[in-house]
């Protein structure tokens, strides 16, 4: 192929086309200059950023380079074509093997001489600077902005409008109910707030109550699952407080904000060092402008019951069960242990005896016994003998009251500002520790006389007037452990041959 076959390729990339950025048609006009009325080509890249090569214009120079069409490659700019430098360097491979010339229209380099491949990196390490840095203060402004409440874009949570509000001086936006949805969520949260209310059996109660879902879906156990989850729907107090700060969130507003009103957006943290879902270490929460539609109370129910079911999941593997050792074989005598089998239902019983020995006594007695329908039939049954020894309310059975939501928030105050004067007295002359040890000491007595109150709030007046509970309802809860645990005190053998069960209760 002749050289004068050849011809320049004009390049342009704009990302976003804004008022203080030149345009396509700018850029290809500086590069037309630069080919003095010789043949060219335009490639202009429209909506794509500097960051990576990932671009079809770029792509198809790249093709007409390697099929020698082109003599030089001219920009307006070395940012416009990249701002990565193993891109850059891998580009300018490309360029000297098929002996292509690089050209910028306001930026002169030569690069057939080491000066000016140098020049050239050393631009481009400056353009990947520039990139990241407008990366970093992106990130940056979005994180102070989450900090602040503001609304952040994204889907909008199931039961909410959006609206337009201000908040601190700068417009923004904010959730309303919509009275239909919020319904409907607040109907989930009572009923998964009963142990005896499964996910489905939420479901079965909004197919059989017409709660059709209003946008478009369907009712799924994994959707019912996310909202149980969702702070955005709680009314946040102390007890939201203390739940949130014992995950190991970090709580941007302070406990005096907690009041019981306002909801809570959870952030993805500046740092994440666990995508695991339901792990709120390193998450931001932030209270809403909103008003929750669920108290926390409830709210804390279904969320704890939603953090043990999978603490639950992760200890019981396939090989596990609460009822190990319990279980009996009712012809031999010894022990059922676990078996797994790649089937429907992964975990099934089986004598230990007749799995070691291959005894034909044993072999073929016993129905299969599934692990997941044992455990379901026996769990039923421990709640129901649970449920003949009815026990007081404890207070977190109570709701929770304003007056005692105040007089908590006014002790943690108390607290953090007894820590921050004791933290003064490392410098403190004597008369400075005077004062300290004087406020101290006042500060001290205030919050004995809250805790005092507090107690007096939240004990019951006497034995006739506190509520009595079923102690089945904590038994829905338990953890994996706490079943075992339960387990081993309440049973003393379970015993299965020919296709029939026996329980035989210690208490």
């Amino acid at each position: 192929m002749e050289r004068a076959t050849y011809y320049d390729a004009l390049y342009a990339r704009q990302s976003v086309e804004r008022a203080d950025s030149i345009s396509i048609e700018s850029q290809l006009e500086y590069c037309r200059c630069e080919t003095h009325g010789g043949p060219y080509r335009e490639y202009a890249d429209r909506g794509y950023s500097g960051k990576n090569t990932n671009r079809p214009a770029f792509e198809e120079m790249l093709g007409d380079i390697r099929q020698g069409k082109i003599a030089r490659v001219i920009v307006y700019k070395l940012d416009r074509i990249s701002r990565s430098i193993l891109d850059f360097a891998n580009m300018m491979d490309v360029f000297q093997k098929y002996s292509v010339e690089f050209v910028s229209s306001t930026e002169r380099f030569d690069t057939s001489t080491p000066i000016g491949r140098a020049m050239l990196n050393i631009c481009i390490v400056f353009a990947q600077l520039e990139r990241e840095t407008i990366q970093k203060r992106v990130t940056d402004a979005y994180y102070a902005r989450c900090r602040r409440g503001f609304y952040m874009g994204g889907r909008i949570p199931y039961g909410f409008a959006k609206t337009d509000t201000v908040i601190d001086g700068v417009r923004t936006s904010m959730y309303v109910p919509v009275p239909e949805e919020a319904e409907q969520i607040r109907r989930m949260y009572e009923l998964y707030a009963d142990p005896e209310n499964s996910l489905g059996d939420i479901i079965a109660d909004f197919n059989e109550r017409g709660f059709r879902h209003l946008r478009g879906g369907t009712w799924t156990t994994a959707r019912l699952s996310e909202m149980l989850r969702n702070p955005v729907y709680v009314r946040a107090d102390m007890d939201v407080y203390d739940f949130f700060r014992e995950q190991g969130a970090n709580i941007v507003n302070p406990v005096s904000d907690f009041t019981g009103y306002n909801a809570c957006y959870l952030y993805q943290g500046t740092v994440s060092t666990s995508r695991r879902q339901g792990d709120l270490r390193d998450k931001e929460i932030v209270l809403a402008p909103h008003e929750g539609l669920v108290s926390s109370y409830v709210w804390l129910k279904c969320r704890r019951r939603c953090l043990q079911n999978r603490r639950s999941t992760r200890t019981c593997g396939a090989k596990n069960s609460w009822l190990s050792g319990k279980v009996k074989c009712g012809r031999c005598g010894h022990s059922l242990t676990i078996a797994k089998a790649n089937t429907r239902r992964q975990r099934y019983f089986v004598c230990s005896a007749a799995l070691a020995t291959k005894k034909e006594k044993c072999r073929g007695t016993l129905c299969t016994v599934y692990a997941e329908v044992l455990e379901e039939y026996v769990h039923r049954a421990i709640g129901e003998r649970l449920a003949e020894f009815p026990v007081p309310a404890g207070p977190e059975e109570r709701c929770a009251d304003p007056q005692i939501n105040e007089k908590r928030i006014r002790l943690a105050g108390i607290e953090k500002e007894i820590q921050e004067l004791l933290a003064k007295t490392v410098d403190a002359n004597a008369v400075l520790l005077r004062y300290i040890g004087e406020h101290v000491e006042a500060l001290d007595a205030e919050k004995k006389r809250l805790q005092e109150e507090i107690g007096a709030l939240t004990a019951a007046p006497d034995e006739q007037t506190t509520p009595l509970i079923n102690p089945a309802a904590k038994w829905e809860t338990c953890s994996f452990e706490q079943r075992k645990a339960v387990a081993d005190i309440l049973i003393n053998v379970i015993t299965i041959a020919d296709g029939k069960m026996e329980i035989t209760w210690s208490i």
